[in-house]
């Protein structure tokens, strides 16, 4: 199962962090994979929101339907399913000085024939979660 994780800070406070993360729909902005993400439903974004993400990585167009699992005033985790893939996002949000400090955990579970593929998407996913990390960071800061 590939994984990766990055910690790093940003000049904004956990609250405003947590609030923008837990709308998925934000993926637009700071998620170079991508492509749309659509909020399934109305309401509230609380735990049981769901939203429809379409991502190209590696020139592969996906789509998942995510949903947020768990949300805390330090934490969002957010799991994407589709037939061929788990993804789980775990974003910890945590004071540091001025700002934050953000720690996102991203692991992949492949499923069936799609398994074969895990050792390509370990060095795709690294270079997404470096892509990832200063998207974030670009966008959390212009808020």
């Amino acid at each position: 199962m590939p994984s990766v994780s990055r910690t790093f800070t940003v000049e904004k406070a956990p609250a405003v962090v947590v609030d923008y993360l837990k709308d998925f729909s934000n993926a637009e902005e700071w998620d170079p994979g991508t492509e749309s993400c659509t909020r399934i439903g109305d309401g509230p974004v609380a735990v049981g929101a769901k939203w429809h993400n379409v991502s190209k990585i590696a020139g592969v167009t996906t789509e998942l339907e995510y949903e947020l699992v768990e949300l805390t005033d330090s934490k969002v985790v957010l799991v994407g399913r589709n037939d061929s893939a788990t993804s789980t996002d775990t974003i910890t949000v945590v004071p540091s000085g001025t700002g934050s400090e953000i720690t996102y955990d991203a692991d992949l579970e492949m499923h069936g024939a799609a398994k074969l593929a895990a050792p390509a998407m370990k060095l795709i996913f690294e270079k997404l979660a470096s892509d990832t990390e200063e998207q974030l960071t670009r966008a959390l800061e212009s808020r």
